[in-house]
């Protein structure tokens, strides 16, 4: 990218759209668009996120905020989680999917699925699932 921080100061978040034009804007100065296909774009983030758990594999549960982790591996994480999370924006991006809108949406399918009342432990959750799915795949098969 062009190195400056979109208007962004230290400290301050930076949205899904401020990515998006960054994003637009570095494939446009490159021409890329012409490689960026919602396939190709896919491909390329399914990549990223093998990378990522390249990163994982073979060291069992790891506990909430990498405690045992060197400097240098959470910042490699750091660099493929955002490569993953670029990907998305742009696959987003280039589908016409306003990424957050579809996530804010998703969190409020996900409330209703999954009720605090009904669902208090990941083994509530997983049972539930399992019924959601059993009742989808019994009436989502074509006859």
């Amino acid at each position: 990218m062009n190195g400056d921080h979109g208007g962004q100061e230290a400290g301050h978040g930076v949205t899904l759209e401020d990515l998006r034009k960054k994003m637009a804007d570095f494939v446009k100065e490159r021409d890329w668009d012409k490689f960026h296909s919602p396939r190709n774009v896919l491909l390329a983030l399914v990549k990223e996120v093998g990378e990522l758990s390249e990163i994982f594999q073979w060291k069992g549960e790891v506990p909430k905020g990498l405690p045992d982790w060197e400097e240098e591996e959470k910042v490699h994480l750091g660099e493929e989680l955002s490569d993953v999370l670029l990907y998305l924006v742009r696959l987003s991006d280039i589908c016409g999917v306003d990424l957050g809108k579809a996530a804010l949406r998703k969190l409020e399918l996900n409330a209703r699925k999954y009720p605090v009342q009904q669902v208090s432990s990941k083994d509530d959750a997983i049972l539930l699932d399992e019924k959601t799915t059993n009742a989808h795949l019994s009436t989502d098969l074509p006859s």
